[in-house]
């Protein structure tokens, strides 16, 4: 079996080779890092790639699979860890010129229970400053480009981690999701993304505004997004928002398919705007889940934009980054990061009072909501991808990344688990991705839905970046 065979399969392929002996797990590992050595450059997906550890972990886990005795059902897969991350031994510069490249001291949860579960840590993605805003580019490593077209952007913040999952660039690849951060760039890449329910994935340090931030997968199937959670969705003392609860299997549901389900299809949320290509594609997806056995019905879900809320937390996050950060230090954080914090010195103490009562609001609507309805169905973006070194889509009049990313930061702001599921290609063959979300605790609901989608209309990746 050629390397290049080994870097095109999934979690699940690859266990079963490792079962049987046809394949190692250093033979996989060095498979995915030929393929970042092949895509990487015209991408500018992975920031560091850790060849000699990566190796050695593989070799670790090729003698636990000759003994019989892996760690985990991703032991010696390859996988990938978001640049905000800690990791014992590798640096995490957090998009930052602020920050040292000194290698971390301490491994987050994520990084911890991978690694105590044999998973081959390849290196660590792109992200921008400090994960601020919903496109991949910083002042210390540059932009990473979309595969599918790479004058174009992947999104962000987690887009190093998308490009890596559209290529196979390794298998499992972490992402965090502040305000969309991991759906947003797996619908510009075509990738399936998801954001469980807040808490059931721990994270420490936690992130400035720790209420918003959700860390997950971003992979090329359901069940292997499932086989991460499985691991790194488990409960770790050291994060303060962390809770118990999370389902034995993340899969439990996985197979049971849509029959009967009722999910609530959005084409607006009500308020936002949608570019016709994205919202043609989205609402196939409609019919398609009605296909089926899914009782779709178009309906919105009854609340106003929640901008304002959401910008009130979000610009004193950033106002907290700023204030924290020398008179020298400040010249070398993200003009935009900036701007956001100086729009926040305007507010007061009443106006984050009024965000906190309008966002417990929000969540009680979309609770009730889910009463009526399993699942809200929505696009996950309204634009296709644009080009870099653009924080909006150019002549949009549009000054903020929200405006073009309305539908993923309520479910933030509610801390429901929410996907972005890959569903076809706008007429000029950029990726469109629809969102599902679920009511609190919903996850395996939202994630058989997704797989259940899927097996019956399996997506496309990029064989190669599209370098023009």
């Amino acid at each position: 079996m050629s390397d290049t065979d080994l870097g095109a399969m999934d979690a699940g392929q690859l266990r079963a080779l490792f079962e049987s002996g046809k394949a190692s797990p250093l033979e996989a590992t060095r498979a995915a890092l030929q393929r970042i050595e092949r895509f990487n450059e015209a991408v500018n997906a992975y920031v560091l790639v850790d060849r000699e550890g990566a190796e050695a972990a593989a070799e670790a886990s090729n003698k636990r699979w000759q003994e019989g005795r892996p760690l985990s059902a991703i032991d010696g897969i390859p996988v990938s860890l978001k640049d905000l991350t800690e990791s014992v031994g590798l640096p995490a510069r957090k998009g930052s010129l602020t920050v040292s490249d000194a290698p971390c001291e301490r491994d987050s949860p994520p990084a911890r229970m991978l690694r105590e579960a044999g998973a081959v840590i390849l290196g660590k993605t792109n992200t921008p400053e400090f994960g601020w805003k919903a496109i991949t580019d910083n002042r210390v490593f540059g932009a990473t480009a979309n595969p599918w077209d790479t004058r174009l952007t992947p999104g962000g913040s987690s887009g190093g981690a998308a490009v890596a999952a559209a290529l196979n660039m390794g298998v499992l690849h972490q992402g965090g999701d502040s305000g969309g951060s991991i759906r947003i760039p797996a619908s510009f890449t075509g990738v399936f993304g998801f954001k469980p329910t807040f808490g059931w994935v721990p994270e420490w340090p936690r992130s400035k505004e720790a209420t918003l931030s959700h860390l997950g997968p971003l992979t090329r199937t359901v069940e292997d997004a499932v086989r991460m959670l499985n691991v790194m969705g488990r409960y770790d003392y050291r994060d303060p928002y962390a809770l118990r609860g999370q389902p034995a299997d993340w899969g439990e549901e996985l197979g049971q398919g849509v029959e009967g389900m009722r999910i609530a299809f959005s084409p607006t949320l009500g308020y936002a705007r949608v570019e016709p290509e994205v919202a043609e594609c989205v609402r196939q997806a409609a019919h398609r889940l009605e296909a089926l056995g899914a009782v779709v019905e178009e309906v919105d879900p009854g609340f106003e934009s929640p901008i304002r809320i959401f910008n009130t937390l979000w610009f004193t996050a950033s106002l907290a980054v700023y204030r924290e950060h020398s008179e020298r230090q400040r010249r070398l954080l993200d003009s935009g990061l900036v701007a956001d914090a100086k729009r926040a010195e305007r507010l007061s103490a009443l106006d984050m009072f009024y965000a906190l009562r309008d966002r417990a609001r929000l969540t009680e609507s979309l609770e009730h909501f889910n009463q009526r309805y399993h699942l809200v169905m929505t696009p996950s973006v309204a634009v296709r991808p644009f080009p870099l070194h653009h924080d909006v889509p150019p002549g949009s009049g549009m000054r903020d990344w929200e405006e073009w990313a309305p539908f993923s930061y309520p479910f933030n702001l509610s801390q429901q688990p929410a996907a972005s599921i890959p569903c076809g290609f706008t007429p000029d063959g950029l990726p469109v991705g629809f969102q599902l979300a679920g009511g609190k605790h919903d996850d395996a609901r939202v994630l058989r839905v997704s797989q259940a989608y899927l097996e019956a209309y399996p997506p496309t990746f990029p064989e190669r970046p599209d370098q023009v």
